[in-house]
Protein backbone atom coordinates (compact mmCIF):
# COMPACT_ATOMS: atom_id res chain seq x y z
CA UNK A 1 0.00 0.00 0.00
CA UNK A 2 0.99 3.99 -0.66
CA UNK A 3 3.44 5.76 1.90
CA UNK A 4 3.14 9.05 2.09
CA UNK A 5 6.52 10.51 0.93
CA UNK A 6 5.86 13.61 3.42
CA UNK A 7 5.44 13.57 6.70
CA UNK A 8 4.83 16.83 8.98
CA UNK A 9 4.77 16.21 12.63
CA UNK A 10 3.84 18.53 15.64
CA UNK A 11 5.57 17.72 18.26
CA UNK A 12 3.53 18.16 21.33
CA UNK A 13 3.06 17.27 25.34
CA UNK A 14 6.42 17.45 26.34
CA UNK A 15 5.67 19.70 29.61
CA UNK A 16 2.79 18.01 30.36
CA UNK A 17 5.23 14.70 30.14
CA UNK A 18 7.57 16.38 32.57
CA UNK A 19 4.73 17.39 34.48
CA UNK A 20 3.37 13.91 35.13
CA UNK A 21 6.38 12.62 36.46
CA UNK A 22 7.60 15.72 38.93
CA UNK A 23 10.38 16.75 36.16
CA UNK A 24 10.97 20.23 34.97
CA UNK A 25 9.83 21.64 30.89
CA UNK A 26 13.86 21.40 29.96
CA UNK A 27 13.76 17.70 30.68
CA UNK A 28 10.83 17.12 28.98
CA UNK A 29 12.30 18.95 26.06
CA UNK A 30 15.16 16.54 26.31
CA UNK A 31 13.37 13.49 26.20
CA UNK A 32 11.26 15.00 23.40
CA UNK A 33 14.83 15.22 21.50
CA UNK A 34 15.59 11.62 21.86
CA UNK A 35 12.05 10.76 20.11
CA UNK A 36 12.97 12.96 17.11
CA UNK A 37 16.34 10.22 16.48
CA UNK A 38 13.91 7.34 16.67
CA UNK A 39 11.49 9.17 13.74
CA UNK A 40 14.10 9.82 12.14
CA UNK A 41 15.21 6.56 11.81
CA UNK A 42 11.33 5.11 11.61
CA UNK A 43 11.23 7.31 8.26
CA UNK A 44 14.73 5.61 6.84
CA UNK A 45 13.31 2.33 7.59
CA UNK A 46 10.17 2.92 5.63
CA UNK A 47 12.03 5.26 2.67
CA UNK A 48 9.94 8.09 3.50
CA UNK A 49 11.65 10.90 1.99
CA UNK A 50 10.61 13.91 3.53
CA UNK A 51 10.02 14.50 7.73
CA UNK A 52 9.04 18.03 8.78
CA UNK A 53 9.01 18.86 12.67
CA UNK A 54 7.43 21.70 14.27
CA UNK A 55 10.16 22.77 16.97
CA UNK A 56 9.48 26.09 17.50
CA UNK A 57 6.79 28.82 16.53
CA UNK A 58 6.72 32.43 16.47
CA UNK A 59 3.92 32.24 19.25
CA UNK A 60 7.20 29.95 21.25
CA UNK A 61 8.63 33.06 21.86
CA UNK A 62 6.02 34.11 24.84
CA UNK A 63 7.09 31.34 27.02
CA UNK A 64 9.75 32.15 29.95
CA UNK A 65 12.90 33.04 29.05
CA UNK A 66 14.53 30.49 30.42
CA UNK A 67 12.90 28.01 28.55
CA UNK A 68 13.28 29.56 25.50
CA UNK A 69 17.30 30.09 25.82
CA UNK A 70 16.96 25.96 27.00
CA UNK A 71 15.48 24.83 23.86
CA UNK A 72 17.74 26.90 21.73
CA UNK A 73 20.67 25.66 23.55
CA UNK A 74 19.03 21.67 23.04
CA UNK A 75 18.72 22.50 19.24
CA UNK A 76 22.35 23.65 18.60
CA UNK A 77 22.97 20.04 20.75
CA UNK A 78 20.77 18.13 18.60
CA UNK A 79 22.04 19.08 15.05
CA UNK A 80 25.73 19.51 16.03
CA UNK A 81 25.39 16.14 17.58
CA UNK A 82 23.14 14.33 14.85
CA UNK A 83 25.55 15.94 11.84
CA UNK A 84 27.77 12.78 12.32
CA UNK A 85 24.35 10.11 11.62
CA UNK A 86 22.89 12.70 9.32
CA UNK A 87 26.36 12.54 7.02
CA UNK A 88 26.62 8.36 7.94
CA UNK A 89 22.74 7.62 6.77
CA UNK A 90 22.60 10.24 3.55
CA UNK A 91 20.19 12.92 5.24
CA UNK A 92 20.01 16.33 3.74
CA UNK A 93 18.99 18.91 6.94
CA UNK A 94 17.01 22.16 6.25
CA UNK A 95 15.34 24.57 7.89
CA UNK A 96 12.20 26.86 7.98
CA UNK A 97 11.61 29.77 9.24
CA UNK A 98 12.70 32.90 10.21
CA UNK A 99 16.38 32.95 10.91
CA UNK A 100 17.43 36.32 11.37
CA UNK A 101 15.96 36.41 15.06
CA UNK A 102 17.30 33.24 16.31
CA UNK A 103 20.75 33.41 18.65
CA UNK A 104 23.78 33.39 16.21
CA UNK A 105 25.13 29.93 18.07
CA UNK A 106 21.90 28.77 16.74
CA UNK A 107 22.35 30.50 13.32
CA UNK A 108 25.56 29.05 13.07
CA UNK A 109 24.91 25.45 13.87
CA UNK A 110 21.59 24.93 11.60
CA UNK A 111 23.91 26.94 8.44
CA UNK A 112 26.71 24.37 9.40
CA UNK A 113 24.30 21.45 9.51
CA UNK A 114 22.63 23.00 6.13
CA UNK A 115 25.91 23.34 4.16
CA UNK A 116 27.47 20.08 5.19
CA UNK A 117 24.49 17.98 4.01
CA UNK A 118 23.57 19.85 1.19
CA UNK A 119 24.71 16.65 -1.04
CA UNK A 120 22.84 14.13 1.03
CA UNK A 121 19.49 12.49 -0.68
CA UNK A 122 18.26 9.65 0.93
CA UNK A 123 15.73 11.54 4.08
CA UNK A 124 15.52 15.37 4.01
CA UNK A 125 14.80 16.28 7.31
CA UNK A 126 13.07 20.06 7.86
CA UNK A 127 13.13 21.63 11.10
CA UNK A 128 10.50 24.42 11.83
CA UNK A 129 12.16 26.83 13.70
CA UNK A 130 10.76 30.76 14.42
CA UNK A 131 8.21 29.73 11.86
CA UNK A 132 4.54 30.42 11.32
CA UNK A 133 2.41 29.32 8.39
CA UNK A 134 0.73 32.57 8.25
CA UNK A 135 3.73 34.59 8.06
CA UNK A 136 5.58 32.24 5.48
CA UNK A 137 2.49 32.95 3.36
CA UNK A 138 3.59 36.62 4.29
CA UNK A 139 6.84 36.20 2.73
CA UNK A 140 5.34 34.68 0.15
CA UNK A 141 3.64 37.41 -1.00
CA UNK A 142 5.83 39.86 -0.28
CA UNK A 143 8.80 37.85 -2.40
CA UNK A 144 6.18 37.36 -5.08
CA UNK A 145 5.08 40.61 -6.23
CA UNK A 146 8.68 42.39 -5.69
CA UNK A 147 9.60 39.87 -8.59
CA UNK A 148 6.82 40.73 -10.95
CA UNK A 149 7.29 44.29 -9.90
CA UNK A 150 10.98 44.15 -10.25
CA UNK A 151 11.08 42.72 -13.60
CA UNK A 152 12.88 44.92 -16.17
CA UNK A 153 9.95 45.90 -18.62
CA UNK A 154 7.49 46.59 -15.97
CA UNK A 155 9.21 48.93 -14.34
CA UNK A 156 10.22 50.45 -17.11
CA UNK A 157 6.95 50.49 -17.79
CA UNK A 158 5.46 52.17 -14.49
CA UNK A 159 7.74 55.00 -14.72
CA UNK A 160 6.87 56.16 -18.18
CA UNK A 161 3.62 55.96 -17.20
CA UNK A 162 4.35 58.55 -13.82
CA UNK A 163 6.48 60.55 -15.99
CA UNK A 164 3.58 61.08 -18.57
CA UNK A 165 2.07 61.90 -15.17
CA UNK A 166 -1.17 58.89 -16.28
CA UNK A 167 -2.15 57.95 -12.59
CA UNK A 168 -5.10 55.88 -13.84
CA UNK A 169 -3.32 53.96 -16.22
CA UNK A 170 -0.38 52.95 -13.68
CA UNK A 171 -3.15 51.70 -11.78
CA UNK A 172 -4.79 49.67 -14.56
CA UNK A 173 -1.09 48.51 -15.49
CA UNK A 174 -0.76 47.48 -11.80
CA UNK A 175 -3.99 45.57 -12.08
CA UNK A 176 -3.23 44.03 -14.62
CA UNK A 177 0.22 42.42 -13.79
CA UNK A 178 -1.82 40.75 -10.77
CA UNK A 179 -5.21 39.59 -12.30
CA UNK A 180 -5.72 35.92 -13.01
CA UNK A 181 -4.03 35.60 -15.74
CA UNK A 182 -0.85 37.03 -14.82
CA UNK A 183 -0.49 36.20 -10.88
CA UNK A 184 -1.49 32.78 -10.02
CA UNK A 185 -0.91 30.25 -7.22
CA UNK A 186 2.28 29.21 -8.51
CA UNK A 187 3.84 33.00 -8.29
CA UNK A 188 3.10 32.34 -4.28
CA UNK A 189 4.42 28.52 -4.09
CA UNK A 190 7.59 29.50 -5.81
CA UNK A 191 8.37 32.36 -3.07
CA UNK A 192 7.94 29.99 -0.05
CA UNK A 193 10.75 29.05 2.52
CA UNK A 194 11.19 25.97 0.44
CA UNK A 195 9.24 26.06 -2.88
CA UNK A 196 10.46 22.78 -3.92
CA UNK A 197 9.55 20.39 -0.54
CA UNK A 198 6.29 18.74 -1.44
CA UNK A 199 3.17 19.47 0.12
CA UNK A 200 3.10 16.87 3.57
CA UNK A 201 0.79 13.73 2.83
CA UNK A 202 0.49 13.09 6.59
CA UNK A 203 0.24 15.46 9.26
CA UNK A 204 0.62 14.03 12.94
CA UNK A 205 0.10 15.78 15.32
CA UNK A 206 0.81 14.59 19.60
CA UNK A 207 -0.80 14.98 23.15
CA UNK A 208 -3.98 14.74 22.37
CA UNK A 209 -4.66 18.41 20.76
CA UNK A 210 -6.43 18.85 17.81
CA UNK A 211 -5.17 21.67 15.68
CA UNK A 212 -2.48 22.97 13.35
CA UNK A 213 -1.51 25.62 15.44
CA UNK A 214 -0.52 27.73 12.68
CA UNK A 215 1.51 25.08 11.04
CA UNK A 216 2.10 24.55 7.11
CA UNK A 217 -1.48 26.05 6.52
CA UNK A 218 -1.08 26.65 2.87
CA UNK A 219 0.96 23.31 2.32
CA UNK A 220 -1.87 21.08 4.58
CA UNK A 221 -4.87 21.62 2.44
CA UNK A 222 -5.23 18.10 1.23
CA UNK A 223 -2.86 16.71 3.90
CA UNK A 224 -4.27 13.35 5.59
CA UNK A 225 -4.09 14.20 9.35
CA UNK A 226 -3.49 11.73 12.30
CA UNK A 227 -4.11 12.92 15.90
CA UNK A 228 -2.63 10.69 19.43
CA UNK A 229 -3.41 10.81 22.57
CA UNK A 230 0.55 10.12 23.50
CA UNK A 231 2.91 12.58 24.52
CA UNK A 232 5.89 13.52 22.03
CA UNK A 233 8.50 11.82 24.68
CA UNK A 234 6.27 8.54 24.53
CA UNK A 235 5.73 8.75 20.68
CA UNK A 236 7.12 5.03 20.40
CA UNK A 237 7.55 2.92 16.70
CA UNK A 238 4.30 1.23 16.66
CA UNK A 239 2.69 5.02 17.09
CA UNK A 240 4.72 5.50 14.08
CA UNK A 241 3.20 2.27 12.81
CA UNK A 242 -0.52 2.80 13.57
CA UNK A 243 0.15 6.52 11.98
CA UNK A 244 1.09 4.72 8.98
CA UNK A 245 -1.97 2.17 8.82
CA UNK A 246 -4.26 4.85 9.63
CA UNK A 247 -3.04 6.62 6.48
CA UNK A 248 -2.88 3.74 4.31
CA UNK A 249 -6.41 3.11 4.96
CA UNK A 250 -7.51 6.72 3.84
CA UNK A 251 -8.85 7.73 0.38
CA UNK A 252 -7.39 10.53 -0.86
CA UNK A 253 -9.70 12.18 -3.79
CA UNK A 254 -8.34 15.69 -3.92
CA UNK A 255 -11.90 16.89 -4.80
CA UNK A 256 -12.64 14.05 -6.71
CA UNK A 257 -15.50 11.46 -6.68
CA UNK A 258 -14.27 8.07 -6.52
CA UNK A 259 -14.92 5.93 -9.89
Amino acid sequence: MTLPKHIAIIMDGNGRWAKQRGLSRSEGHLAGANTVELVIKECLRHKIPHLSLYSFSTENWNRPKEEVDYLFNLFCQFVESKLPLMLEENIRFSMIGDKSELPEEAQNALENAIEKTKHCKKLELTLAINYSGTQEILHAVRQSVGEILNKEQHKEKIQDLIQKNESEAVISYLTSLFDKNHYTEQNLRNNLYLPYLPNPDLIIRTSGELRLSNFYLLQAAYSEFYFTETFWPDFSEQDFENALIAYQNRNRRFGKIDK
